[in-house]
């Protein structure tokens, strides 16, 4: 076996080292990813995925993709093709290794009717409304189902007559026989099997009744040849029953079940449902809108599956749920943009500035630094004329005591040009100002012998050069941490009402103009921007990634 690379242990690292020193699995470690097609993953399901591919990957073994198409009402091939979309772009490739719980039907039916005949699963006539009550509580042992002790013969006649459709939804279910008195609810005779005649989207109508996750997890572990089934924490009530279906059919070489805590992200949510319920009513634009916290809204936003995984190597495998702050996920995209993304200027709402006393006809280039980080990276040219454009909010009529941009009378540097002094202020007849008069200092042009200095910088692009462009400015989604920390409330009462900001005549580099969709950039001062993919020739769309500092720290503290 080639050696590790260097990564953090973890209990669940502890765990195989163990298990390759006694020689538990014959050397192996074969993990699986398995996600159900009932909606797009997202950034709880993206440290699953590096925690399954990425231990494959360290201990030299495998890691497959499988589906857990068991409910074929909620399932959909769009959700496949996605999931598959969406773990490429993570990083990781499970080869030949794509399954489906819907390729071991046959398998998993034929286990089935093993359990009937070995006295341990039985049919289940009760409505739902009885099962429910029979099933007892947490206190209060359950009830035996009269159904339970149905010979072998009619079981497998009910069941077969179940696989051929002789029965509604809702009739009959296969149930294990366990204990109806066990302290732990999942072991008190789980149904197993139920009715559903939906068309399913791999196998047509061929089945009519599909085998639930409990029992179909365990045994498609065993077929694939799983070692280490790794999962979130909620399933740890469910591991004896997952061994229980395992020692039941007196399976060999059994996987083991390890369950690892959830991710918790403060101000998002991340449950499936309650993201549907977000794209359904019309909350968020779709599943891959930039501010859900699904791994395609994450890439359409801008981030980087680099700073996902380094994200998920931060936050490392814990055994108990806690709320980990979204401060740490902007921190890891800041990390990596800062080294790779290139700068360009921008003007999110343009103010004009004239340079009075600078030539008519006089165009000059000056030099910009694509990328201080990475000097490899270049330099590029920037038009520099009469009229350029700033910031509205870099220019201040009546400034405070502590505002160093530009205002009447005070001079401010022109990030790689010049050093200008506002002289005057033109307003139209309701008051509004609509551009700026100033003069600029020759000899200060930046890179020169000038040792003259000023305590504000600001960017800025220049009148006849620039394009337009249109600016979304995303943000949380929610206004609180937790948005779903009261079950009393509607999570939606917390959407954050200035989660987008649309900003349609905004100004660009000209360069920009030859940006793809997915092309990444730091707009200097403003934040990190990535060209959408809706942008086309005609207009260019800039989400923003993320702020160049956690803006809302500073809202917090006031």
């Amino acid at each position: 076996m080639e050696e590790k690379t260097a990564t953090p242990s973890n209990f669940i690292r502890d765990i195989i080292d163990e298990d390759l020193r006694t020689n538990k699995h014959n050397q192996k470690v074969h993990t699986r990813f398995p996600p159900e097609p009932n909606g797009y993953l997202h950034i709880g399901h993206a440290k699953s995925i590096c925690l399954n591919f990425g231990i494959a990957r360290d201990y030299n073994g495998l890691c497959n993709l499988r589906f857990d198409d068991t409910n074929p009402e909620k399932e959909e091939v769009e959700y496949v093709e996605s999931i598959e979309e969406d773990v490429r772009w993570l990083g990781f490739d499970w080869d030949n290794r794509m399954f489906y719980a819907s390729d071991y039907f046959q398998q998993l039916y034929d286990f089935a009717v093993k359990l009937i005949k070995d006295g341990k699963a039985y049919i289940d006539s009760s409505t739902a409304d009885e099962l429910k009550e029979h099933r007892g509580t947490i206190t209060e042992s359950g009830k035996e189902s009269p159904y339970r002790n149905r010979s072998v013969e009619e079981n497998l006649e009910l069941f077969l007559a179940m696989k051929d459709g002789k029965f509604e939804d809702g009739t009959h279910t296969l149930r294990a026989k366990i204990d109806m008195s066990s302290p732990n609810m999942l072991l008190r005779d789980p149904v197993i099997y139920r009715i559903k005649k939906a068309d399913h989207h791999r196998t047509g109508d061929k089945w009519c009744i599909y085998p639930m996750y409990d029992y179909a997890h365990p045994l498609s572990d065993w077929i694939e040849g799983i070692t280490h089934s790794i999962c979130t924490l909620e399933f740890e009530v469910h591991r004896p029953l997952y061994d229980w279906f395992l020692e039941a059919l007196n399976l060999e070489n059994r996987p083991q079940q390890i369950e690892f805590a959830r991710l918790n992200l403060s101000y998002t949510i991340m449950s499936k449902r309650k993201l549907l319920e977000l794209v359904q009513e019309g909350y968020v634009s779709g599943w891959d809108d930039p501010r859900m916290p699904t791994i395609s809204g994450l890439r359409r936003r801008g981030y980087t599956p680099e700073s996902i995984r380094n994200f998920a190597d931060r936050i490392g495998v814990a055994k108990r749920d806690a709320l980990t702050d979204v401060v740490l996920l902007e921190y890891s995209l800041r990390e990596d943009l800062n080294k790779h993304a290139p700068r360009t200027m921008a003007v999110l709402n343009p103010l004009k500035v004239i340079i009075t006393n600078y030539p008519n006809d006089k165009t000059e280039e000056m030099e910009a630094v694509n990328n201080p980080e990475d000097i490899s990276m270049g330099k590029r040219k920037l038009s520099f004329s009469k009229e350029i454009y700033i910031e509205q909010d870099d220019f201040q009529e009546v400034p405070h005591k502590k505002f160093h941009r530009l205002s009447p009378g005070n001079e401010v540097r022109l990030k790689y040009a010049y050093i200008i002094k506002c002289e005057n202020v033109i307003k139209d007849e309701k008051g509004n100002i609509t551009e700026l008069h100033c003069t600029y200092d020759p000899e200060t042009r930046s890179g020169g012998s000038s040792m003259k200095k000023v305590k504000g910088t600001i960017h800025w692009v220049s009148a006849k050069q620039a394009i337009k462009a249109e600016a979304r400015l995303y943000d949380r989604l929610f206004t609180v941490e937790d948005p779903s920390a009261d079950p009393e409330k509607d999570f939606k009462e917390f959407i954050n009402p200035d989660s987008l900001k649309i900003i349609t005549d905004c100004l660009i580099e000209p360069e920009l103009a030859m940006a793809k969709p997915g092309d990444k950039f730091q707009f200097e001062r403003l934040g990190y921007f990535c060209v959408d993919p809706l942008s086309t020739e005609k207009l260019l769309v800039f989400n923003r990634t993320v702020t160049l500092r956690d803006s809302w720290a500073k809202i917090e503290k006031k």
